[in-house]
């Protein structure tokens, strides 16, 4: 991995993965987007329309775009919040419950593979690296705010 950044490798590998995953998810005429939807919704309770995006990093437009094309498969219903009369609450259907199980499959079967295949000492690195960088961009410690700033 010489003369490689870290960008480049934590890019590389999340395309390699995200690539893995939608062709997983391709044979079932889906998404890895969805799949993720899916996982990110609780299938007991539903979730608020309002917090899926940030729970999956994702913008509002692209997440619109998702529910509605889930809601339009029969995954997800969705039903007025009874706790806050303006908001949505995204309920799973059977259907998008049984795919849920697929997905949350698919990703402890990655995960058993990679445990397999990594040592816990290097698994742990990898966390603690990446709980590093999240920490410093989420705190501006890389690039300072008024850098980007007009002047």
């Amino acid at each position: 991995m010489k003369d490689k950044t870290i960008d480049y490798v934590l890019r590389t590998t999340w395309l390699a993965v995200n690539k893995m995953y939608n062709e997983e998810a391709a044979q079932f005429d889906t998404t890895m987007a969805t799949g993720f939807a899916l996982l990110s919704i609780d299938p007991e309770f539903g979730t608020p329309s309002t917090s899926l995006g940030p729970k999956m990093g994702m913008e509002a437009t692209s997440l619109s775009r998702t529910l509605k094309t889930m809601e339009e498969k029969g995954l997800i219903i969705r039903k007025p919040n009874p706790e806050d009369g303006r908001g949505v609450l995204i309920h799973l259907t059977e259907f998008g419950k049984e795919k849920r199980d697929y997905s949350r499959d698919r990703v402890l079967t990655f995960n058993e593979a990679i445990r397999e295949n990594v040592s816990s000492d290097q698994l742990n690195g990898f966390y603690e690296v990446a709980k590093v960088i999240n920490h410093m961009i989420s705190n501006k410690k890389i690039y300072k705010q008024k850098e980007h700033s007009l002047k």
